[in-house]
């Protein structure tokens, strides 16, 4: 615009002498004004292709923003035990996109509980992408407006990219003999397990004690029965989160098993830990999904970047390295190959959340305010 603004007080200091009624019937007068013309069309053809300009929309919808850097910045927020794994794949996308676009990713990353990651992106936490342990913190973020309505169907397997069950950790060698999630309601045998109305982690650690129950043949009230036995009778204490669970659990070595995740346990192990486990032959898949968070990445016009580096995690590459640090592969050809297949057994029976209504469904049915689980705390 400096350009055009500099060209064009120039042109009109050159007209002023020209007497434009006199000369217009004259050659030499229209040559003047041809000339003025030419030279005022390329000024404004200068001003609009430099790079003083505004950016136009790339052909193809691409980001101004990402199309006109040659670096771009991604966050990525996430729960907390999927760190490993990333730190594994971010450098490969990285390197893949360095490859194919000539641009540089660099990633910011943010790990932590699931619901405090829900609740600081909700607050202003400016995530591209959201992985998340549950889809219902996904939901919530897509209830406040930052996620578009319809991103389970955006990536391959509803969206989920990561997977677990249910596991028992038990003391070592296993002294009460715990198989099954029934044997958690016995007599004299205490469990450690963190608080639904407060983690994640323990809505679904909820949810496989309740499906062990139904897929076992028993109807609501012989679910009802026995969640209500094990909370209030062999639970002494519920913890706020999943990580003080395993600290009660480990560090403080109070009771005879504590609830987790497969993939916490197996990663556990990999860093030393001694940990004893069983994986009940009835269990609950325990599904992570992830997202665009729509409104931000608009903002930064990341979105070409951020749906490439989401659709590479569902690659056998990515998957291999979620399978190495205890996921389940959402990626068939790579829950076949001998590695795998023998680090994760298939589990006998295996049910999901959609088994019971979706997220909705089940937070309505068993932790709302004065729902069933409140109904069971009120008898401890």
């Amino acid at each position: 615009m400096k350009l055009l603004q500099r060209s064009s007080t120039i042109w009109r200091n050159l007209l002023k002498p020209l007497d434009l009624g006199s000369r217009l019937s004259s050659v030499k007068g229209f040559l003047s004004l041809l000339l003025v013309g030419v030279f005022l069309s390329l000024a404004v053809a200068a001003c609009n292709g430099g790079n003083g300009g505004e950016a136009s929309a790339p052909a193809g919808g691409a980001s101004p923003v990402a199309a006109s850097s040659k670096d771009v910045d991604l966050t990525l927020v996430s729960f907390a035990v999927t760190k490993a794994a990333h730190e594994a794949i971010i450098p490969k996308f990285v390197e893949k996109w360095k490859q194919e676009k000539n641009q540089n990713v660099r990633f910011r990353t943010s790990y932590g509980g699931s619901g405090s990651q829900t609740r600081a992106v909700i607050d202003g936490l400016e995530a591209d992408i959201v992985h998340l342990a549950l889809a219902l913190d996904t939901q919530r973020i897509e209830k406040a407006g930052l996620i578009q309505p319809g991103w389970e169907k955006e990536f391959p397997n509803n969206s989920i990219v990561s997977k677990s069950v249910g596991a028992i950790v038990t003391r070592p060698g296993n002294p009460k003999n715990l198989k099954t999630w029934a044997d958690l309601g016995r007599e004299g045998v205490q469990v450690i397990t963190a608080d639904p109305k407060t983690s994640g982690v323990a809505r679904w650690n909820f949810l496989a004690l309740w499906n062990s129950v139904i897929r076992s043949g028993g109807d609501d009230k012989k679910a009802l029965d026995f969640v209500t036995q094990v909370y209030t009778r062999n639970v002494p204490v519920l913890t706020k989160d999943a990580r003080e669970a395993t600290d009660v659990f480990v560090k403080q070595g109070k009771a005879d098993a504590l609830i987790n995740y497969e993939n916490e346990v197996v990663l556990a192990q990999q860093k030393g830990e001694k940990a004893d486990y069983v994986i009940p032959d009835v269990n609950i898949s325990i599904d992570n999904p992830i997202a665009i968070v729509d409104r931000n990445v608009d903002k930064h016009g990341t979105r070409e970047v951020a749906e490439a580096f989401t659709q590479f995690l569902f690659t056998p590459e990515a998957q291999q390295e979620f399978a190495k640090v205890g996921f389940r592969p959402t990626n068939e050809e790579v829950a076949r190959t001998k590695e795998f297949k023998d680090k994760y057994p298939d589990v006998k029976t295996l049910s999901t959340v959609q088994d019971f209504g979706g997220w909705s469904e089940v937070q309505k049915k068993f932790f709302e305010d004065g729902a069933i689980f409140d109904q069971i705390q009120a008898k401890r």
